[in-house]
């Protein structure tokens, strides 16, 4: 029986692996094609550029080292941010976007920066693909009913029931609604039939199906245009470039970059569990993903991101080492060459559909219910970063939900609490300052009186002299006794730092001064100079101004090593 391959080095190339990977490359190929062609007219650019950002992703990022199964291609997630710099700074800035954006992750790749997108808070992610779903399925209702979107999200999500139900009235958009929808219902049903039938990729499905009733009944519905890949190929000229000089276009390459980067890596995350194959490593993706973007920045197409739904369906055909998605390109560019003109019996409604449901796979309604009932902190970031995406823009939402996300870490680490209890005063044991006298000491054995023989009540069997009671008041000799008094302990948890300074002054400042004050420590799990200092001042205040000490232990050394573990049996 064969070895399996340690999780660090690729597998090698047998004939096996060879028809497992041919077999694969198929399917990822009729996955991707209809989503390449949909995110390019969703994106705004022509179609045959979704297919170039598609073949580079197999070619070129999917020959590089990093993820061995992962594919990568145009994405939905982006669809957003794409469709703004068309608008915004035109086809040719868009190419200057890309190629920038590539070369900000080729280098964080090289610096091994890769893993730290990883430390990117989860509901940040959600948040920024919950807020693109939103968009894409607004976006793409207008485009199902072929009704013009309004500029803005929250103008687009206001409108859109007017404008579904206006077209209610036109048989056109009729038409094109039900191309839509009946899109989507073959996307959601078809995996659902039996046998090898249902394994057959439902979006190529239905735009198969969406073309063919479209062209047997004549509907009056748009299809894609065609003008030919090298027709829609146009690198950025040298006048584009200046556009980098300006801060809008600087912040779409940081939106860009960092964007793409952390959905590669967390698909990435997320196709490791899906096999038992090599570990992908980061800052390897990092590059392959950015020396891709930069090609595809040359050639004036869409950004590229690594694909779940592309990887997923690479690893679950049988995938087993780079060379799947490496020919799922070739098949994008020979269908790219030879069939070009089979995109114009595609119709636009089909695609519209194809986005709806994508657009709707990316709110993570499961997740956003799991954090509520657990962590609303958590859930309520989400909400704000989609919400602040819907309402603004891509890149002023992922800003808004990373700084709620830095300033709830902040709070939660510097949340103190602040505990105290009072013990009662020990009474059975005598005030340590009031000896009884020499003469009425406790008989020795010697004095005891014979068995049965009770001593008079208060008198010492040796003197007869009456011997006070330890606890009465005043004392008989002389000096009074102060009453016994408990201790107050108070326990201070969490973090202590300057941000909740207010409320730990605020708390000691407030305990009485009639019993002595003793502090625990043991629960701060971090505790500045800030709060160091307040509280010595503290307990110097307190211990002069009051009849009782305070008991502060000595604080911990901040530079000290964490003591060992005992050592086993």
């Amino acid at each position: 029986m064969p070895s399996s391959p340690s999780p660090g080095r690729p597998r090698r190339l047998s004939r096996a692996h060879i028809r497992q990977d041919f077999a694969a490359s198929l399917v990822v190929f009729l996955v991707a094609l209809p989503l390449c062609v949909g995110v390019a007219v969703a994106s705004g650019v022509p179609a045959e550029l979704g297919l170039v950002t598609g073949i580079v992703g197999g070619l070129v990022t999917g020959v590089m080292r990093g993820s061995s199964l992962q594919v990568s291609g145009p994405a939905a997630g982006l669809t957003v941010l794409v469709l703004e710099s068309v608008r915004a700074f035109g086809l040719a800035g868009l190419g200057v976007i890309v190629l920038a954006a590539g070369l900000v992750q080729t280098a964080l790749g090289l610096l091994r920066w890769g893993r730290w997108f990883r430390a990117i808070s989860l509901s940040v992610v959600e948040g920024m693909l919950a807020g693109i779903g939103l968009v894409i399925v607004a976006g793409q209702l207008y485009a199902a009913a072929g009704v013009t979107a309004p500029d803005g999200g929250p103008a687009r999500l206001a409108a859109l029931p007017a404008a579904l139900a206006g077209a209610l009235a036109d048989p056109r958009a009729v038409a094109s609604v039900a191309v839509a929808a009946g899109t989507v219902l073959v996307i959601v049903g078809w995996p659902r039939l039996p046998g090898r039938v249902g394994a057959l990729p439902g979006a190529l499905v239905a735009v198969l199906l969406a073309g063919l009733v479209t062209a047997l009944a004549g509907l009056p519905v748009a299809t894609v245009r065609v003008d030919g890949v090298l027709a829609a190929v146009r690198p950025p000229d040298s006048a584009a470039f200046l556009l980098l000089a300006e801060p809008a276009v600087l912040g779409a390459v940081l939106a860009f970059a960092l964007i793409a980067s952390a959905e590669s890596l967390f698909s990435a995350a997320a196709v490791d569990r899906l096999h038992d194959g090599p570990r992908t490593e980061y800052d390897r993706e990092l590059v392959a993903q950015g020396v891709g973007n930069t090609l595809c920045g040359l050639l004036g197409a869409l950004p590229l991101t690594a694909v779940i739904v592309r990887s997923s369906a690479n690893v679950r055909a049988g995938a087993r080492t780079r060379a799947s998605r490496v020919l799922h390109g070739v098949w994008l560019l020979v269908f790219a060459v030879l069939l070009p003109g089979a995109l114009a019996h595609v119709p636009l409604p089909a695609l519209a559909g194809i986005l709806v449901h994508a657009g709707w796979k990316l709110i993570p309604f499961r997740g956003i219910v799991a954090l509520w009932r657990g962590h609303r902190g958590e859930a309520a970031v989400l909400a704000a970063t989609a919400a602040a995406i819907v309402a603004v823009g891509m890149l002023e939402g992922v800003l808004v939900g990373l700084g709620l996300a830095v300033a709830k870490a902040a709070w939660e680490a510097s949340h103190l609490r602040v505990d105290h209890t009072d013990e009662p005063p020990h009474t059975d044991e005598p005030p340590q300052d009031d000896e009884p006298p020499q003469d009425c000491a406790s008989p020795s054995d010697d004095d005891r009186p014979p068995h049965g023989v009770l001593p008079p009540h208060g008198e010492s069997p040796a003197h007869g002299e009456p011997c006070p009671s330890p606890h009465d008041a005043p004392s008989p000799y002389g000096r009074p006794r102060p009453p016994a008094v408990g201790v107050l302990r108070v326990r201070l948890s969490g973090g202590a730092t300057f941000l909740g300074l207010p409320k730990l002054l605020d708390a000691l400042e407030a305990l009485p001064r009639d019993r002595p004050v003793e502090v625990d420590l043991s629960g701060l799990h971090h505790l500045d100079h800030a709060c160091r200092a307040a509280m010595t001042a503290w307990a110097e205040r307190h211990t002069a101004a009051g009849p009782h000490p305070v008991r502060l232990p000595p604080f911990p050394d901040p530079h000290a090593a964490p003591a060992a573990a005992p050592a086993g049996p």
